[in-house]
């Protein structure tokens, strides 16, 4: 394919130092109403407000900050100007009232999909019938801090108001900001908060990440890094699909990058996808083969499709590589029940609670085993362990009560059972 590079910087983004000046005589000039877009991520919003108060200082400037989800935004402007004499007014946060309005899953934020088509958030439909009055009533220009999600939404879904536009300005981040922001992001990155975080959190944050991923001035190691946090999040949202498709752009930029292709592996594991899950795992350790967690987990998908064999083999190298890996002990366990191996079972479940002794699944599992091998005194003792540190883990109680009407305590084992039945009404043994 032939390339014409004559005019290769035509199709460049803007650097912030072309887009702003433009954007202060835009200002500048208009008098009376107007209507301004402006693309940026926050952080380089609260930048660019202090610097129009800087440089337009004849015209009184003032910013109205959303902080949630509104219906209507005219009451909230009127009464914002109420008291202030204004030129210009600057409106941040309208995504709020989109994304909320939405319900839009993690899966379709990534892709730009939006699900409610027969129908306009309450928002942009006040805007649509009341633009004449914003006009009519409010002799200034109103400048809107959108994201490049909020800017899509409106071309898309609110085409008659956005063509009220009197001019839309992309503004870049600067390098320093985008290397902040990316830095920040990528240190609060942490699966496990992720998980405590609201829905609303969560998109908030993959806004956030989407957003630098688009930055020109994104250096490839840090969208590396982003598109694998964008990953764990997803993950952390149960958006397993949109997961692995961030860890794979993510191998695209770096293909050796073995958390990415674990990750993506417990994504696929999620969606039932074992076959594609232990590949994954296999370019993990491949690339890194003292990756334990990957064994772990290669030898769980291995699980799943029935080949114990296997599974043991790779939890054997994990425990190899972490002999405290009290998770491939346990897991190493399970597969060898399934086997009907229950000695080396219960080895497997001694080694899991001797280095993690309030494992109560491990004492239960490590009961089954000595039941199955009729070792019923002994399996009611690892239920009672079990008890003791889940004293609601009602299949505990259920396996207890089965055991002791095997040794003909049937006193008891009602007891125990009834005890099952308590904690779970719905578990009945047949």
């Amino acid at each position: 394919m032939n390339l014409d590079l004559s005019d290769w910087d035509e199709d460049l983004p803007p650097e912030p130092e072309e887009v702003y000046p433009d954007l202060v005589r835009a200002l500048t000039r208009k008098s009376g109403f107007g209507l301004f877009f402006v693309q940026s991520i926050p952080q380089e919003a609260d930048r660019l407000i202090t610097k129009l108060q800087r440089d337009i200082p004849h015209k009184k400037i003032e910013i109205l900050r959303l902080l949630e989800a509104v219906d209507n935004l005219y009451p909230r402007v009127a009464e914002f100007l109420k008291t202030r004499q204004v030129d210009i007014l600057l409106i941040a946060g309208l995504e709020y009232s989109l994304y909320k309005y939405e319900q839009r899953t993690f899966g379709e934020i990534t892709e730009n999909k939006f699900s409610n088509l027969t129908s306009v958030p309450h928002v942009l439909n006040h805007l649509n019938q009341q633009r004449e009055r914003y006009r009519d009533e409010f002799n200034i220009c109103f400048v809107f801090l959108l994201r490049s999600f909020s800017i899509n939404y409106l071309i898309h879904r609110a085409p008659d108001f956005f063509d009220w536009r009197s001019g839309v300005f992309e503004l870049p981040a600067t390098p320093e900001v985008v290397e902040s922001e990316s830095s920040r992001l990528l240190l609060e990155g942490n699966y496990e908060e992720y998980l405590k975080l609201s829905a609303e959190q969560k998109i908030e944050k993959v806004l956030e990440i989407q957003d630098l991923l688009t930055e020109q001035h994104q250096t490839e190691e840090r969208k590396t890094s982003l598109l694998f946090e964008l990953g764990n999040l997803l993950s952390s949202a149960k958006e397993y699909e949109a997961a692995i498709a961030s860890y794979d752009k993510a191998v695209e930029f770096k293909p050796d990058l073995h958390q990415a292709w674990n990750n993506r592996g417990n994504a696929l594991g999620k969606l039932g996808r074992y076959e594609a899950a232990i590949a994954s795992y296999d370019k993990a350790v491949e690339i890194k083969p003292d990756l334990h967690q990957a064994w772990n987990n290669r030898g769980n998908a291995l699980g799943k499709l029935g080949r114990y064999e296997a599974a043991i083999a790779s939890y054997d190298k994990a425990v190899e590589i972490k002999p405290d890996y009290h998770q491939a002990w346990y897991n190493r366990g399970s597969a060898l029940g399934n086997l009907g191996r229950y000695e080396d079972a219960i080895a497997s479940y001694d080694k899991a609670v001797e280095i993690k002794p309030d494992y109560h699944q491990a004492w239960y599992n490590r009961g089954s085993a000595l039941g199955n091998l009729g070792r019923y005194e002994d399996a009611i003792a690892s239920y009672d362990k079990a008890i003791e540190f889940k004293p609601d883990y009602h299949e505990a109680w259920d396996n207890r009560g089965y055991a002791l009407s095997k040794l003909g305590k049937l006193e008891e084992a009602i007891k125990s059972h009834n005890q099952a039945l308590t904690l779970s009404p719905s578990n009945q043994r047949l």
